[in-house]
């Protein structure tokens, strides 16, 4: 039998010899008879707490989530939160959760330690996307609130989302002192598991009605939808919360076509009929792409299980489904928003968007071009967040988006909506028929206008210790030993958001970057492409981002561009080694 570490058989004693449930401790002791690789990888270490709360798989031990896991977060957020808010009696925190394994359970854990703690609770009924989630503690007044989600992961996962008081995830300072707070918590002796129950109040419907108005006073072209009802749309909610809410606000859009992919429409934490319930993947779309081809339909959108990402499929111009990615969807939505608020008059001269800056700069083409701000940040919908409520009072926030699949309309949700942006890009498809064309048709005119961007992701996996040593000598070389010129084209400029410094590589001068530090690095290059890298701060990963760009003079010439644009790319992933 293999060999078991020292210091996981004492981890696990630990789960045997405390105040653990039966069923816990039988699993500690068939692992370590059984299956000792898996009690390593369960006891090895504590699950971590991170910028964006709990993300791991299910299951017993420290480094797995399960109720124990949960509640000793649970704690640690609490203690902060009696800390930052001392003058509010009683602290209000906001729980929901999707349809993933355990999640319910894991809610009713959650909501009961904050209960403990004196704090009132709204625990949603039933499942609930996480942009509810959101938006639920602004219009409760909460102080805090969780989702339990581990959003687009495989079925093994499970996820603890921990959000502050204007119902967004938690940035700097909170994010570390909550983290530290977390830490402290070594036992679950620390952790008050029982309280008052009626200090925990159901919601549900009232929250659903208050979001769905929301939503509704979002639409901007209601003559056009009316002319254009019958669009048809299929829809999958991929076994998760957009079920719940998603053909909801279509109809009341009035949009009155709208096909659910039934296989995909009950809520199922195993998600039986995908690999991985991911917009952003292909395979999760193929059985809603052939109930569209078999239903001759205009449009397909599908949702993560916790409804804040989507992804879609359009007709290309030979009446083929084709996916875009999350760039080309933002641009869409972006570029008919901004067109729809001109000829409304909307304009005021303070509005702006938002974009990561590994998102495409399409975005800010668009923006400039009917006189917007468009502000940067990094990756993570919480930034685009942080600007909201920086710009409160002072300017108008229209639209956020991220190449990652994720939308905000509006600001009474503060993370991504894929609610929102399911009605809104279904009202753009409307308001571009009523005009006789299509959404690739309008892409295309996009594309003629500014340029026809082109982007693309290379993630590359590094295991283990070596592996991660690798990625940090990978980020040292680049900083070090800067590439001067990438595919034949010269590096005109290298942004290190680690200095905080942008260099021009042509006249030497150094710039300051305003954004909070993070270990991503981008290249500018002569023709206007964009290279940015990226570790990943949880997974033993390096992500790299490409952007390209070519002038687009007339539709007939997609393909050949599309082509020259992927050659080179391409070649960018060849002169950095990457293939």
């Amino acid at each position: 039998m293999e060999k078991i570490d020292q210091n996981v058989l004492k981890r696990a004693q630990v789960w045997l010899d405390g105040n653990y449930d039966e069923q816990t401790k039988a699993d500690v002791r068939r692992l370590l008879t059984e299956d000792p690789s898996v009690l390593a990888d369960a006891f090895y270490r504590d699950l971590e707490f991170g910028t964006g709360g709990l993300r791991g798989i299910m299951g017993t031990g420290t480094n797995r989530m399960n109720k124990y896991t949960v509640g000793m977060a649970t704690q640690g957020l609490s203690n902060y939160l009696k800390k930052m808010f001392a003058d509010v009696a009683p602290i209000s925190a906001a729980v929901s959760y999707d349809s993933r394994n355990n999640s319910r359970h894991f809610a009713q854990i959650t909501a009961e330690v904050f209960a403990a703690n004196g704090f009132k609770v709204y625990l949603f009924e039933d499942l609930r996307p996480t942009p509810e989630l959101s938006y639920a503690i602004r219009y409760l007044g909460c102080q805090s609130g969780v989702m339990l989600t581990a959003s687009h992961n495989p079925k093994e996962y499970n996820g603890y989302k921990a959000y502050w008081d204007d119902g967004a995830q938690l940035i700097s300072p909170h994010d570390v002192q909550v983290i530290r707070e977390v830490q402290q918590i070594n036992s679950i002796d620390q952790v008050r598991w029982s309280g008052n129950p009626e200090l925990i109040s159901p919601i549900g419907k009232e929250i659903d009605e208050a979001y769905l108005r929301q939503v509704l006073a979002l639409r901007l072209s209601p003559e056009a939808i009316e002319r254009q009802k019958d669009l048809k749309i299929v829809y999958t909610p991929l076994h998760g919360t957009g079920r719940t809410i998603v053909p909801e606000i279509l109809k009341r859009f009035g949009f009155t076509n709208v096909i659910i992919v039934k296989e995909q429409a009950t809520a199922d934490g195993n998600f039986p009929t995908v690999h991985s319930p991911n917009p952003e993947e292909h395979d999760a779309l193929d059985m809603a792409i052939k109930q569209a081809e078999k239903e001759d339909a205009d449009l397909v959108m599908a949702t993560d299980p916790d409804a804040d990402r989507v992804g879609i499929a359009v007709r290309d111009a030979d009446g083929k489904f084709i996916l875009l990615n999350g760039n080309q969807t933002a641009v869409l939505l972006f570029y008919y928003i901004l067109n729809r608020w001109k000829e409304l008059g909307r304009f005021t001269g303070k509005e702006y968007i938002v974009k990561t800056i590994v998102t495409t700069e399409l975005l800010r083409d668009i923006a400039q071009s009917f006189n917007l701000a468009c502000f940067d940040v990094l990756t993570g919908f919480k930034y685009i967040a942080d600007i909201i409520r920086q710009q409160e009072g002072i300017k108008t926030f229209i639209a956020g988006g991220e190449e990652s699949y994720g939308y905000l309309v509006g600001d009474f949700v503060r993370d991504k909506d894929a609610v929102s942006a399911c009605a809104m890009i279904a009202e753009t498809a409307a308001w571009i028929t009523d005009q006789g064309g299509t959404l690739f048709d309008l892409l295309l005119e996009i594309y003629m206008t500014y340029s026809f961007y082109k982007e693309s992701l290379l993630s590359l996996t590094k295991k283990g210790k070596t592996g991660a040593e690798e990625i940090q000598r990978m980020m040292i070389d680049y900083r070090t030993n800067p590439m001067q010129f990438i595919n034949d084209i010269r590096v005109t400029a290298i942004r290190d958001y680690l200095s905080r410094e942008e260099k021009n590589l042509e006249t030497g001068k150094v710039k300051p970057l305003h954004l909070p530090v993070s270990n991503v690095l981008q290249f500018i290059l002569e023709d206007g492409s964009v290279i940015s890298v990226r570790p990943s701060g949880t997974e033993p990963k390096i992500k790299f981002y490409f952007g390209v760009r070519e002038t687009l003079k007339e539709t007939g010439d997609f393909d050949r561009v599309n082509r020259l644009l992927e050659e080179k790319i391409t070649g960018i992933i060849q002169a950095m080694n990457l293939n």
